[in-house]
């Protein structure tokens, strides 16, 4: 009994310790949801109810609703500027939109039913990228640094009705051009109170805080950088210790030369993976649910990507254009890009 015992042991480790995931995607079925080509859809949410929400440029935001299948669009009006958002967020309650460029503008859900602005910044250099809420009271938004000396992090600790920006005291400095990419609402992922920021530009690296915002530390990663268009465009955390980052360079998006990386120690080493193999340039990378950190899809302006082994290698299974992906099972996802929003169903 005690050999029986150790060869069924011994089958059992093989079968955990196995690379790949009984996952193995070789198409997608896109659904169209939204197409409007004046659109251009960077940032979008699944909230708690399982409906999608999503902000885009031209002032546009909404909410479609996946039982009823019914879209409803508003716009957010300041002034007479023309609004771009790129960065969205949840809570239990309220939904929240921040916008890029100057100024900075961040809505949360009004009691009126309107959108209701909680946050503004005006200066040359404002820019954010993304933004994430660890519970319905905590949230962040990151951005770039506005006089070259730390990344712009705002932090609320009271469900979004206040913001307050972290000094860069608190922070660790940024190296010369280091920056963000508000490229899908991917530069901040978290895992219970540990988070993790992602950089690029001519210093591509990853800002971590295991306390929810309240102290920071920087890895450095060996992903492609040096150029003002290169590095780090998305990163997802599958838990405490197994993450992924993907990006390259948006002006040369065939190169893949060393532009996906991966974790297994929390983010405090990062390892080039599938090195000069497909995909090159990608600007939004996420976790299959429910897959042992070992399934991923990436998305990008040039197709569709699934790996069933922690990144090790890739099969392109569309040629379908997003910028941005959102799972709602191991099967279902939403996507959005240029003129579109779309379901996704993986086969």
């Amino acid at each position: 009994m005690k050999y029986l015992y150790v060869l069924l042991a011994g089958l059992l480790f093989l079968a955990c310790s196995n690379s790949k995931t009984d996952y193995n995607y070789k198409s997608v079925t896109v659904t169209p949801i939204l197409k409007d080509s004046l659109l251009s859809i960077r940032a979008i949410d699944i909230l708690d109810d399982g409906n999608l929400a999503f902000a885009a440029n031209k002032n546009t935001f909404g909410i479609y609703n996946t039982q009823t299948q019914s879209l409803q669009i508003g716009k957010q009006k300041y002034d007479s500027l023309e609004l771009q958002f790129r960065a969205v967020a949840h809570t239990k309650n309220d939904f929240f939109m921040l916008s890029v460029g100057n100024p900075a503008l961040l809505y949360k859900t009004g009691s009126n039913g309107n959108m209701e602005l909680v946050y503004s910044e005006t200066h040359k250099n404002v820019f954010y990228d993304a933004m994430h809420f660890w519970n319905d009271n905590e949230g962040i938004a990151m951005g770039d640094p506005l006089n070259k000396d730390c990344l712009s992090i705002l932090i609320t600790r009271n469900g979004g009705k206040n913001w307050t920006k972290t000094s860069c005291e608190e922070l660790p400095k940024v190296n010369e051009s280091e920056a963000a990419f508000a490229a899908s609402n991917t530069n901040i992922t978290s895992i219970g109170d540990a988070t993790w920021i992602a950089t690029g530009g001519t210093s591509s690296r990853v800002f971590f805080s295991p306390d929810k915002g309240k102290t920071w530390r920087v890895y450095n990663t060996p992903i492609t950088q040096n150029k003002a268009t290169t590095g780090i465009y998305s990163i997802a955390f599958y838990d405490q210790k197994n993450g992924f980052a993907i990006g390259g360079d948006y002006t040369n998006p065939t190169d893949n030369s060393a532009n996906k990386i991966k974790t297994t120690d929390g983010g405090k080493t990062w390892q080039l993976v599938a090195q000069n193999k497909t995909p090159g340039y990608r600007s939004c990378v996420q976790y299959v649910p429910n897959s042992s950190a070992k399934a991923l899809v990436t998305v990008g302006f040039k197709g569709i990507d699934f790996s069933n082994d922690a990144g090790e290698t890739w099969t392109h299974i569309s040629d379908e254009s997003f910028y941005t992906i959102r799972f709602i099972n191991d099967k279902v996802a939403f996507a959005a890009g240029k003129g579109r929003i779309a379901k996704l169903r993986f086969n």
